[in-house]
């Protein structure tokens, strides 16, 4: 009897000591699988590298913009300006692209990971926008805070030296700062005047007549 019952009892073991197996093997799997995706999207070339139909790049034209010597948008700005703290200097598209937190990173992955399926069996269809804007957490990685330094005496303020600009604003960065879009003014750092003055209409009544 206690022969059959120790036999018994190892056969109930099994299929545990086969679920653990297999969750130990998934486990690690995925964190490879998140390891080798870091690698691969810290290359811009990575990013852009599918072809469509026509045979052009994914984001050809964007990834041009992105590389210009003279910069064209707030993104290829961005693509010249030094990044801290790190060996490779140059900005990245997973630098702003790349989502912020855990959260942020596991949505990330697991949007592209639809999409480098249904581009795999050939149903992939190049986005005409993105399918989770920039949050301003992803701004905040590098800009923490806008109101470090006062104007002088007989200047006006800047925008976001106000407080009431500068906290809980109800506008999220990319509604006025449009990061890829070309044919803002350099100088106001590519800010575009209509859809800012669309912004502005939200709680300043004299804009309201020039955004209708």
């Amino acid at each position: 009897m206690a022969g059959a019952g120790g036999s018994s009892g190892q056969g109930g073991r099994g299929p545990w000591r086969a679920l653990l197996g297999a969750a130990l093997v998934s486990s690690l799997m995925a964190l490879l699988g998140w390891w080798a995706t870091d690698r691969l999207e810290a290359d811009n070339d990575f990013c852009t590298a599918c072809h469509l139909t026509p045979g052009l790049p994914l984001h050809q034209e964007i990834r041009r913009d992105f590389d210009a010597a003279r910069p064209a948008s707030l993104a290829a700005v961005h693509a010249l300006a030094p990044v801290e703290a790190r060996e490779d200097p140059a900005f990245r598209c997973i630098d702003c692209h790349g989502g912020t937190g855990f959260g942020g990173r596991l949505r990330v992955k697991a949007l592209a990971a639809k999409d480098a399926f249904w581009y795999v069996v050939g149903h992939f269809e190049e986005p005409t926008q993105m399918a989770w804007p920039l949050l301003d957490a992803d701004c905040r990685q590098c800009h923490g805070r806008f109101d470090e330094s006062d104007s002088p005496a007989w200047e006006a303020p800047r925008f976001h030296q106000l407080s009431v600009h500068n906290v809980e604003l109800g506008v999220d960065c990319v509604e006025c700062h449009s990061v890829h879009e070309l044919g803002g003014n350099p100088d106001a750092y590519f800010l575009s005047a209509q859809p800012l003055r669309s912004q502005c209409a939200r709680c300043h009544a004299e804009y309201q007549e020039d955004a209708g």
